[in-house]
């Protein structure tokens, strides 16, 4: 599975962005798919996690209420809706892809668990 976030750009405080998160080869359902983002000289941090099907979604705390994941299963895409953003949402949104699945009572919000990365879009919040 290759993946290939866009989408992020300069917002001001307030304000809205869509990420997206376009895979290309085989992406079976049962696929979990992350958002992670880093800040500089700060730890990778989970952000949101949900299947394929649509069957479940996890957020962190820090966005729960503000972003939501969506999919569009026809281009093989999950979208990162992101709502009244804040200068702490500025970071280096990566999206993930992993085998497993919450449902077996894993929990989605380790990066190392991620085998399948792509590369980063920014997000810049400004005040």
């Amino acid at each position: 599975v290759q993946l290939q976030a866009s989408g992020g750009g300069l917002v001001q405080a307030g304000g809205s962005l869509r990420l997206s998160c376009a895979a290309s080869g085989r992406a079976p359902s049962s696929y979990t798919l992350a958002w992670f983002r880093q800040a500089p000289g700060k730890d990778r941090d989970f952000v949101a996690a949900t299947s394929w099907s649509g069957g479940y979604a996890y957020y962190a705390d820090a966005v729960k209420g503000r972003f939501t994941c969506s999919r569009e299963n026809a281009n093989n895409t999950v979208y990162l809706e992101m709502n009244s953003l804040k200068p702490e949402d500025t970071a280096t949104y990566i999206c993930a892809a992993s085998t497993r699945n919450p449902v077996s009572g894993w929990a989605p919000d380790h990066f190392y668990d991620y085998p399948y990365r792509g590369r980063g879009t920014q997000v810049t919040v400004s005040s």
